[in-house]
């Protein structure tokens, strides 16, 4: 049985990753950064989702030794050059709420009423192992930016990321319809094909 880190201490991502080795018929057991007693500061300051999944599981994998996972995530906005980005998380400025963050999207597309309004979120898992040897898989979710705030699922952009396939906000979605087709699912059914890369250990 293999172990890895998974750079999260989320249960819901820790339950997704399961799912995904389950499928891949490896026997894993998952850490989570609580479980390994890490207590740095990740100073994730890359240009890249690709770079700053790249800096968590590096960080995770020297730590512990162990195979280490982690994803960088945002949403690109075709008008803005892909802005947010890897800002997504501060793009009002550091400390922001999420509200903040929609209210400053929405201001910059206002501003630019004939701009498009397509947009997607993007994932990059990158896979470190103790060798140095390095893997990523990549998934995007493509949809339109609205005006108005859609659904209960109030976290991050989903209230104003419109799906059209499903003609529902990503706010509007149970789970299980988001995990379906949610860039991080993407990323991970994709991850699913390089059983080889951790069958090395």
């Amino acid at each position: 049985m293999i172990k890895i880190v998974l750079a999260t201490n989320n249960s819901h991502k820790v339950s997704e990753f399961r799912a995904a080795f389950e499928q891949m018929g490896v026997e894993v057991e998952l850490l989570t950064v609580k479980d390994t007693g890490f207590r740095g500061e990740i100073i994730e300051d890359a240009d890249s989702f690709d770079g700053n999944a790249l800096i968590k599981a590096r960080a995770l994998c020297e730590y512990t030794g162990l195979v280490a996972i982690a994803d960088d995530s945002g949403l690109a906005v075709d008008a803005l050059d892909g802005a947010p980005g890897v800002y997504s998380a501060r793009f009002a400025g550091d400390g922001a709420t999420d509200e903040q963050n929609n209210e400053k999207l929405l201001s910059l597309l206002k501003a630019m009423p004939e701009a498009s309004r397509d947009a997607k979120f993007v994932c990059s898992i990158c896979v470190c192992r103790p060798d140095g040897e390095t893997l990523y898989a990549h998934g995007e979710s493509k949809g339109i930016i609205i005006d108005e705030y859609r659904g209960e699922g109030r976290f991050g952009y989903d209230p104003i990321f419109y799906y059209e396939p499903m003609n529902k906000t990503f706010a509007e979605m149970t789970k299980e319809e988001k995990n379906q087709i949610s860039h991080r699912g993407r990323a991970i059914k994709e991850l699913l094909k390089s059983k080889d890369f951790f069958a090395k250990q």
